[in-house]
């Protein structure tokens, strides 16, 4: 039974929101709300991270974790990332769409190394353009897709939950963390 408890508490500590799982059937006013969610991500890391000591930034947001640095430099190359895959998915009959080793990209040099503000810069800037695309989209373009290599075939509609579902995640990693060191 300890098994079990530490298992639960190392999932919480992994997914403090849940695993991702679609909603599917979005109508044009929860993509409406999408859009201004990620026109907010930004602000939302940012007022999590900013306040956090260069102590505090480099502590694991879990035993085994990354750093609150690499979760944010993460959310900047997954970003990057998903933006240039959802235009692929917009301009190319559902492209394959190769994975990249996260964890490998976790421990090199810039992603523990670089102040944390770089990210914080362009996950910013990044979602205000991404919610500029998404608002230029008629509903049909959310029904096209790509094929990720790791997580198989998915709807832009499912690709713009995800990518929230994804950085919410990450964010309450780091909230939760400031909560239980009473930061």
């Amino acid at each position: 039974m300890n098994d079990d408890v530490e298992e639960q508490e190392l999932e919480l500590l992994k997914y403090p929101i849940g695993r991702f799982a679609p909603k599917g059937n979005r109508t044009a006013e929860v993509r409406a709300a999408s859009v201004a969610v990620f026109r907010q991500l930004g602000e939302e890391l940012r007022a999590a991270v900013e306040p956090l000591t260069a102590e505090q930034q480099h502590t694991p947001y879990r035993p085994g974790g990354w750093t609150v640095v690499q979760v944010v430099h993460h959310l900047a190359d997954t970003g990057m990332y998903a933006y240039l895959r959802f235009k692929r998915g917009l301009t190319e009959e559902a492209p394959l769409v190769p994975s990249y080793r996260q964890d490998l990209w976790a421990e090199l040099g810039d992603s523990s190394n670089e102040p944390v503000e770089s990210s914080l810069q362009l996950i910013g800037l990044l979602n205000r353009r991404f919610a500029t695309l998404l608002d230029s989209l008629q509903p049909e373009d959310y029904d096209r897709t790509f094929v990720s290599g790791g997580l198989g075939e998915m709807t832009l509609d499912t690709a713009v939950e995800r990518y929230i579902w994804h950085s919410r995640h990450h964010i309450a990693q780091i909230t939760a963390l400031i909560q239980r060191s009473c930061w």
